[in-house]
């Protein structure tokens, strides 16, 4: 009989433990976990702040009692694991309750440790309204203040998911809400061209955002909190801090397993660690990313999950191997759905790879069927193969859905000539006829084709205005007068063909109109005259939204 030590629970250890269980009835299964719950809903924490999730007992999936029950496993809630000894096999913890230390021995190890909320190394940040968040103690810490205190503004430091998800809560909870960002735009994994949207819709619904921006120092004054910011400062009435997570690894390190420079325990594609009687799975290990094959760090509940199904299987004797993170997230913000897949652009870039991009702006479903809206689409891909790379979608009506078949694409490897070949369910209250996945996927077959030439927002305002090219705007004139673009001159696409001969067949032409759309056709009638025409890709919307930010 094997004997087999989890080192933390909740999504990775949980999860391990369950499916050793199933595996095999006869091993000996314990699990540590530092805190108090050993499965809860972490991703769903915010929810119980704005009230979505009323009830608390909710996010709590197992209780160490229901899961000994079902699953037979000896969990040691509020007990920590404080070192390895790989020589013996052995693990030291501390009943945190008693304070008791006793040495575990172990066949198997599997560890677990997720990672901690970062904490600036300012002046402040452990006061007694500045608040983190990642278990159900700190959910309760929130919740108990809100009660309590009645507070009505709140400052969330750091625009990622969990940011931006507690900004969203803490408004529907009735506060005044200020996020504030170090970099120029929220959801780091995003291109800006994407981002601004999400900016746009944040202020939009009461949110402040203050970009650019680094949190120097907090003070309290009586109830209270000013902020000191690289650009100017605020008050609030309580602080969340959300900055990120880091790989919760010393006694990983201590052991002398293989750590790389950023905390993350170095795995195999078995999810063992330099020890092979070490598995490691979770938020804390380096990954290979999937897209690029390079190691990564991508904190993510769904792979943690898979990853600890991989390391039961493979300490049961079942061969199995994880083959990598590519990155699949969707958050809601607000109404707003913002999904992404793969490689971003500015990664892409990074990576020196040989990429385009295409943008489409498209309904949800038929525009014919009442409640659907418009949604963005941007999609990289290999500029000589077609294969997708990464896509990015923010909208309201059939995002996720697209982005989880623009995943599914990326993994197995397939191309813009694969998605136009895609039959996807269509009825008007679901899609339309040309899904946008569809449309993704033409749109980038013509530009692998030589049909259709494009040119990006930020390549606009670089156009030159000397009269060498000629710059051709096919919005109606209401359009045109509600958002002009310098030097474009103004030629409804209806009326192109008989005004073609109004322009020089000798000069490049850059086409733009409201999404891209009609610019396309545009681009087609004059090449087919002769002209050298290239189209705006997402159009004016993308090109107004990605240039213009508020203060």
């Amino acid at each position: 009989m094997q004997k087999i030590v989890i080192v933390g629970g909740v999504a990775g250890g949980a999860t391990a433990a369950a499916r050793l269980r199933r595996l095999d009835e006869n091993a000996e299964i314990i699990m540590f976990e530092r805190g108090e719950h050993i499965s809860f809903a972490n991703c769903g924490l915010p929810y119980y702040i704005g009230g979505t999730i009323a009830d608390r007992e909710d996010l709590l999936l197992q209780t160490p009692e229901s899961f000994h029950q079902r699953f037979n496993v000896d969990v040691r809630a509020l007990s920590e694991v404080l070192s390895i000894d790989q020589t013996t096999k052995t693990v030291f913890a501390q009943n945190r309750k008693t304070g008791a230390t006793y040495l575990e021995s172990y066949d198997q190890l599997i560890i677990s440790p997720g990672g901690l909320p970062i904490i600036p190394p300012v002046d402040g940040a452990k006061l007694e309204r500045v608040f983190t968040l990642r278990n159900i103690t700190d959910i309760d810490n929130i919740k108990a203040f809100l009660l309590e205190k009645c507070p009505e503004s709140a400052a969330v430091v750091g625009g990622g998911f969990i940011g931006i998800e507690m900004a969203e809560n803490l408004k529907e909870a009735g506060l005044d809400v200020s996020v504030i960002e170090l970099s120029n735009q929220v959801i780091a994994p995003l291109d800006i061209d994407m981002a601004r949207d999400i900016h746009s819709y944040l202020r939009k619904k009461g949110v402040s955002l203050y970009l650019n921006n680094g949190l120097q120092k907090i003070t309290q004054h009586d109830n209270r909190l000013v902020l000191q910011l690289s650009g100017g400062s605020l008050e609030a009435d309580m602080v969340v801090l959300a900055i990120g997570v880091k790989p919760e690894t010393w006694f990983a390190k201590d052991a002398g397993l293989e750590i790389n420079e950023r905390g993350g325990i170095i795995v195999d594609k078995y999810m063992r660690t330099s020890d092979p009687d070490i598995y490691a799975v979770g938020d804390a290990v380096e990954v290979v990313d999937f897209v690029t094959g390079q190691a990564a760090m991508i904190p993510l509940a769904g792979p943690a999950n898979k990853q600890a199904r991989i390391a039961a299987d493979n300490i049961c004797g079942i061969p199995s191997e994880y083959d990598g993170t590519q990155g699949s997230m969707v958050i809601k913000v607000f109404d707003m759905t913002v999904a992404a897949t793969g490689l971003s652009e500015k990664s892409a870039k990074r990576l020196g790879l040989d990429y385009d991009k295409v943008f489409l702006w498209q309904e949800g479903h038929a525009g014919y069927y009442p409640g659907t809206e418009f949604m963005s689409l941007k999609v990289v891909f290999d500029n000589s193969s077609g294969k997708i790379l990464g896509a990015q979608i923010v909208g309201f009506d059939g995002v996720d859905k697209r982005c989880d078949v623009l995943a599914v694409a990326i993994r197995a490897g397939m191309s813009a000539y694969d998605l136009a070949r895609l039959e996807l369910c269509y009825a008007p209250p679901y899609s339309s006829a040309k899904d946008p996945v569809n449309m993704v996927g033409y749109m980038i077959e013509n530009v692998l084709t030589g049909k259709v030439k494009n040119f990006h927002w930020h390549e606009v305002d670089r156009l030159p205005r000397d009269g060498s090219v000629t710059l051709l705007d096919v919005r109606s004139p209401l359009e045109v007068e509600s958002g002009p673009v310098e030097g474009f001159v103004n030629i409804p696409l209806d009326s192109l063909r008989e005004n073609i001969s109004a322009l020089a067949q000798d000069k490049p032409v850059y086409v733009l109109c409201h999404s891209g759309a009609r610019s396309y056709i545009a681009a087609r009638i004059l090449a087919q005259n002769g002209f050298d025409a290239y189209n705006l890709s997402g159009g004016y919307r993308l090109y107004s939204a990605a240039t213009t930010e508020e203060a």
